[in-house]
């Protein structure tokens, strides 16, 4: 198969499953042990550079607010954007004291139960639905939901747990921070915006962490895919992300949200059990 192809289908599944919660990582090594007969560590680390892909998209789609947080990094920021880069620095250090162990952890081992991590963020994700729906029908959505403007420093710090534990092989970074924050009882639309603000400095953060600490799997599962074929792999990722990150921030604001957090939650489910299936096949070619 030639290398842009697989680069096309690696961008496709990296593009979908980062904003999905069925950990677009383990998607990733899935897809790039099959397509490029890679072993655990370096598919695992090839996942984690694949990510250049969805930050490159989520800074073009929340441009605004990177340039909010500039300005409160400057001194020139209003009392929402100082509020907004302390709830980024909060969380994103969180995340890092968190989340670097378990990488170093996940990327010396060979094989990993993938698969039980996704199971329960459907759960969790079915809960949202049902408790979303429950409020509306209350009508007290409106009066029981919070903002930014209205979560504590606590908040901060266990968006920035759930974060750091998705490290974890099989844990999605987006479905761990957004049913977390919908438990919080944070609004859906500006759960999933703040999941996705936020999930930019983790993702750099994972990037950093795989050139530095696995540069020599990463390299080989570099070189598997060639330069050609990483290029159109993060162009592809790039517009997938920004075509889905647009189409779930608009279903959030609007009543369907229910349907797609439940739709969320039975997908997470559907991609645990196959990762818990094709997790045979990687451990027996590794």
């Amino acid at each position: 198969m030639s290398n842009i192809i697989v680069g096309i289908i690696l961008g496709i599944v990296q593009g979908i499953s980062e904003w999905l919660p069925i950990s677009s990582k383990t998607q990733v090594l899935v897809a790039s042990t099959y397509l490029l007969h890679l072993n655990f560590q370096q598919a695992y680390s090839f996942g984690l550079f694949m990510e250049v892909g969805t930050i490159l998209a989520a800074i073009i789609y929340f441009r605004r607010e990177m340039v909010s947080l500039i300005r409160a990094i400057t001194m020139r920021g209003s009392h929402e954007e100082n509020r907004l880069l302390i709830y980024v620095v909060v969380a994103t250090v969180i995340t890092a004291i968190i989340a670097t162990p378990l990488y170093l952890y996940a990327d010396s081992i060979t094989e990993v139960p993938i698969g039980i991590p996704m199971l329960i963020i459907g759960a969790v994700l079915i809960i949202d639905a049902i408790v979303i729906r429950y409020s509306r029908k209350r009508k007290s959505h409106a009066t029981n939901t919070r903002k930014l403007k209205d979560l504590k420093i606590r908040d901060y710090a266990i968006v920035g747990i759930a974060q750091g534990i998705a490290a974890l092989p099989g844990v999605s970074r987006s479905g761990m921070t957004t049913s977390f924050m919908l438990l919080m009882k944070i609004e859906p639309d500006e759960a999933f915006r703040l999941s996705f603000i936020v999930g930019i400095f983790a993702s750099a953060g994972a990037f950093a962490l795989t050139m530095l600490a696995s540069h020599a799997n990463l390299s080989s599962a570099l070189s598997s895919v060639g330069t050609i074929g990483l290029v159109v792999a993060i162009a592809t990722a790039t517009i997938i992300s920004l075509l889905l990150i647009d189409f779930l921030l608009k279903v959030a604001g609007r009543s369907e949200i229910v349907y797609l957090t439940a739709a969320l939650g039975i997908l997470a489910i559907i991609g645990g059990v196959m990762a818990m299936v094709f997790a045979t096949g990687i451990v027996g070619m590794t």
